[in-house]
């Protein structure tokens, strides 16, 4: 049975879905006004693995991931480009997609936009307001009460005298606590607004994500996750907002992906260490070494990044497609190796664990080539291939990883790009000197086979010369 570790109980709990055989999952998405960076892509690729693994123990899962397309920041934004909010978003949304496509993650089942739940939106406050549980401000904002909600702080571990003791006292006096938050915003000049029973106005952010969540999932449903960074406030203030509107637990499981440190320190645009994917990836052999970076560490715990790690998840994923390289085809069938990889992963998502079951694949595969037993080989192989699929690994084939260079366009397209091709890079020229390799050694003209090897060396290109005459290469 897969358990999981539930950040409100701060312990492993099994995994028992509410509806037996189905598992509805809500996890907090991006707010669309710049491109994907290093911390988005972890929580995406760490609930990516997620989805994957539970649709492979067999599970129907309905995952949703919402997009917040208006908030303060996207305005903001919009303004200093001088451009209308719905073209920025769109812009960064279709950006997105992009980032996910090469990161090989796999769509949600459903992807709301905030914009196109005001109506869910404004009834929920209304309910809110109904029980007591909000007020409308002086100022017109419609405010969440929190001292109402008596499990405030579970989630977090804050209690309410300590928040107090450290909070910003408002200077318009608006609120009636200074821990309140706003529920419904008053609209500005200039700003996007919608009509509600309060006046023109738009949501805030938290009760967004209540409820969207709860018209696609329903009041109670399995998992909720997101940023580590959104556990307080705003995980902790969904809890407040959805318990209060409809009676019900909300989300029975929450988990919460470690931040991403960079050369061992937090990364911050005031820092200077903060990188987008799309400036990460082209210096990268393939899109799956930051996929591997990232899962090499556990979900929940923080992750550092740098130079050395993305070189030590290439030189991993090179040893597992030099293991699959030249196999037969075969059916994957189930070994211990596939045992050892549902238990690891049962407990608690526990990639690192995952990935070392793969590597114990690959030296079996490798010992076995060595025994020539080419068909233990590819049994193995097939389920190596099965098994690392499960974790959006090896999605290409060999032959494709290992002729691609580190640095992730082919050799010399980028100099093709800046004015012509570097000659003696291409593929098409590695292959004729390979056959005039080949035709040097059936002369056993052993001089020029030498030289020519040597010359592919040199251009970074590895010969490895199989039984039968047959000549196989890869890039350094």
């Amino acid at each position: 049975m897969i358990r999981i570790h539930n950040s409100l109980t701060g312990e492993k709990q099994s995994l028992t879905p509410l509806v037996p055989g189905e598992v509805r999952m809500y996890v907090c998405g991006l707010t669309v006004y710049n491109y994907v960076h290093i911390g988005h892509a972890r929580m995406l690729i760490a609930f990516d693995v997620v989805a994957r693994y539970l649709r492979w123990r067999g599970y129907r899962l309905t995952y949703v991931r919402n997009i917040t397309d208006i908030d303060d920041k996207i305005i903001r934004r919009a303004a200093e480009n001088g451009e209308p909010i719905e073209a920025l978003t769109a812009r960064f949304i279709t950006a997105m997609h992009e980032d996910e496509a090469q990161l090989g993650i796999t769509r949600p089942d459903f992807e709301p936009r905030a914009t196109a739940h005001i109506p869910h939106i404004i009834e929920m406050v209304g309910r809110l307001i109904e029980l007591g549980y909000a007020y409308v401000a002086p100022n017109g904002d419609v405010m969440y009460a929190v001292a109402k909600f008596e499990r405030y702080g579970r989630l977090s571990g804050k209690r309410l005298s300590d928040l107090r003791a450290g909070a910003r006292i408002e200077v318009d006096e608006a609120k009636r606590d200074p821990l309140d938050f706003v529920l419904w915003k008053h609209a500005k000049p200039g700003e996007p607004a919608w009509d509600s029973p309060w006046g023109k106005g738009r949501p805030g952010w938290h009760i967004e994500c209540s409820a969207m969540s709860i018209a696609l999932l329903g009041a109670h449903f399995d998992i909720h996750g997101g940023g580590m960074d959104l556990k307080f406030p705003h995980h902790e203030n969904e809890i407040a907002q959805s318990c209060a509107a409809t009676g019900e637990r909300f989300a029975e499981i929450w988990m919460h992906n470690g931040f991403v440190n960079v050369d061992n320190e937090k990364m911050s645009k005031s820092l200077g260490n903060f990188f987008t994917v799309r400036e990460v990836l082209p210096k990268l052999r393939h899109p799956e070494v930051l996929r591997y970076f990232v899962i090499s560490s556990h979900y929940r715990g923080p992750i550092n990044y740098s130079l050395e790690q993305l070189e030590q998840a290439d030189a991993a994923l090179q040893r597992i497609y030099l293991a699959l390289r030249g196999l037969c085809d075969a059916a994957p069938a189930e070994s211990y190796h596939t045992e050892k990889f549902r238990e690891v992963m049962d407990d608690d998502l526990n990639t690192p664990e995952a990935l070392a079951v793969l590597q114990t694949l690959t030296r079996e595969i490798n010992s076995a080539k060595d025994a020539g037993d080419e068909r233990r080989a590819s049994a193995l192989g097939a389920e190596l291939k099965s098994l690392a699929n499960v974790l959006g690994l090896a999605t290409v084939s060999p032959e494709q990883w290992l002729r691609q260079p580190k640095g992730g366009a082919p050799i010399g397209q980028e100099a093709a790009s800046a004015g012509g091709p570097a000659p003696g890079l291409d593929d098409a020229h590695i292959e004729r000197r390979i056959e005039a390799r080949t035709a040097a050694r059936k002369a056993k003209n052993w001089a020029e086979s030498d030289r020519i090897r040597d010359e592919l060396a040199s251009l970074g290109v590895i010969l490895e010369d199989k039984p039968g005459g047959r000549t196989v290469w890869r890039r350094a």
